[in-house]
């Protein structure tokens, strides 16, 4: 069975990461994962651009309403039920544009198969008047080695 939720991998670390980060990009990347682990597709949809493009195991969704319509679901219930822990993060900001590179593993069990990946995440997000979008999400991991 082919997880499609390299996202979800940080997820519970938004809700602790979150706490006295600004409104900056990485807050917004936590704020992402948090509502992730919350269920809560509505929010995690509205911090995407329109034009978002969503690259996961080979493959593409290009835009917010294909990721909505597709993966999102999936991603969410992964999040629910996966803890996650974030291993290390990489923030740079030039202007309006922003990228974040986390490094995290999940532990846990998902539709009934136990789970131990490790997995890469780099957003890219562009600023908005006061707020973060994010405009491209390139998810990788594999089964972590013991």
């Amino acid at each position: 069975m082919r997880l499609t939720l390299q996202a979800a991998i940080f997820a519970g670390l938004a809700v602790i990461a979150s706490a006295g980060f600004g409104a900056g990009p990485a807050a917004t990347v936590d704020q992402f994962h948090a509502a992730l682990a919350k269920g809560d597709m509505v929010a995690a949809a509205a911090l995407l651009s329109d034009d978002a493009l969503i690259f996961e195991q080979g493959g593409v969704e290009r835009s917010k309403a294909e990721y909505a319509g597709h993966h999102l679901p999936a991603d969410a219930e992964y999040a629910k039920a996966v803890a996650s822990q974030l291993v290390k993060r990489t923030e740079r900001t030039e202007g309006n544009l922003a990228w974040i590179g986390s490094e995290g593993r999940a532990k846990g069990t998902f539709r009934g198969k136990a789970v131990d990946r490790v997995s890469t995440e780099t957003m890219v997000l562009r600023r908005s008047g006061d707020a973060w979008k994010i405009v491209h999400i390139h998810w990788s991991g594999a089964a972590a080695s013991k």
